[in-house]
């Protein structure tokens, strides 16, 4: 039994499905299928029930998987600690929008210096990646650091300061925040979300007759929406290709602008591991 095998099963897993697994390693469902049989003779029992229409693993599979991974990961690092190229697979976590911004010149960059690095990527939002984080879904995340400082079981790294900014139809005259909130609405950067978060404190201070009746979390939907001169918004700015397309005014809030920490974060016990610091190294500006 080849030891790839398990790694295919814990994608599948971790997917929920044969063809998620497929994609997560880079093979054919038919492969990854094969495979799973081959297990399933190895162990003399299934690990899946197929039955119904969709194929489920068991909870001899779950079993088998916790076993493995443990052993696996333990001996990826011997062979971290024995291999002088930093290669290898890493799993990186994102917000949303950072997926244009940060993104292109951060793989670039690691391909460029570790063409041995397989960077897989997870988006989600900041307290689900720190969840699978915390869970070892994931070896590191690129997030915003919540405003109590994060959590002590985690490392984390300040990369960048994002403030932000008010955006405005780009026919609009007002130049006072609260003259802009009277004559539109305020179309509210998700709160669920620590910038959300910074940016409703702001309204509620500056503008607290402010009507909203839409909420997003999309940056690029956001300014697209205020580009149409639906309303006004509160927001990280939004880099130069977004405005190119959707353009607005951007106004700035004073030396006093609320802004989000852009950190990078691991675990504690993976300070030191090659592939993660090379992960930092090519998120740091």
């Amino acid at each position: 039994m080849k030891i790839e095998s398990f790694r295919t099963l814990n994608a599948v897993l971790r997917g929920g499905s044969f063809a998620a697994g497929a994609a997560d390693m880079n093979l054919s469902p038919s492969a990854v299928s094969l495979q799973m049989k081959q297990m399933e003779e190895y162990f003399g029992q299934p690990l899946f029930d197929r039955s119904a229409l969709q194929v489920r693993p068991n909870a001899f599979a779950a079993e088998v998987d916790a076993v493995l991974q443990e052993a696996l990961s333990r001996l990826d690092e011997l062979r971290r600690r024995s291999t002088p190229a930093v290669e290898g697979r890493v799993r990186l976590g994102t917000i949303e929008p950072l997926q244009v911004t940060l993104l292109p010149p951060l793989l670039r960059k690691l391909r460029e210096r570790y063409p041995l690095l397989d960077v897989r990527l997870v988006r989600g939002r900041a307290t689900e990646l720190t969840e699978k984080l915390k869970q070892g879904e994931i070896d590191a995340a690129i997030i915003t650091q919540p405003e109590t400082g994060g959590s002590r079981r985690l490392t984390w790294t300040p990369l960048f300061r994002e403030t932000l900014v008010l955006i405005a139809p780009p026919d609009s005259r007002e130049t006072r925040v609260a003259e802009l909130f009277q004559q539109y609405e305020w179309i509210r950067f998700d709160k669920t979300t620590i910038g959300g978060r910074l940016a409703a404190r702001y309204v509620a201070q500056h503008a607290p007759h402010a009507r909203c009746r839409i909420e997003m979390q999309s940056l690029a939907a956001l300014t697209a929406l205020v580009s149409a001169g639906l309303g006004v918004c509160v927001l990280p700015e939004p880099g130069a290709n977004l405005l190119d397309v959707h353009p607005v005014r951007v106004l700035p809030l004073g030396k006093h602008a609320p802004y989000r920490q852009i950190s990078f974060v691991c675990r504690q016990t993976d300070q030191d591991n090659r592939l993660v610091q090379a992960l930092l190294e090519g998120a740091r500006p």
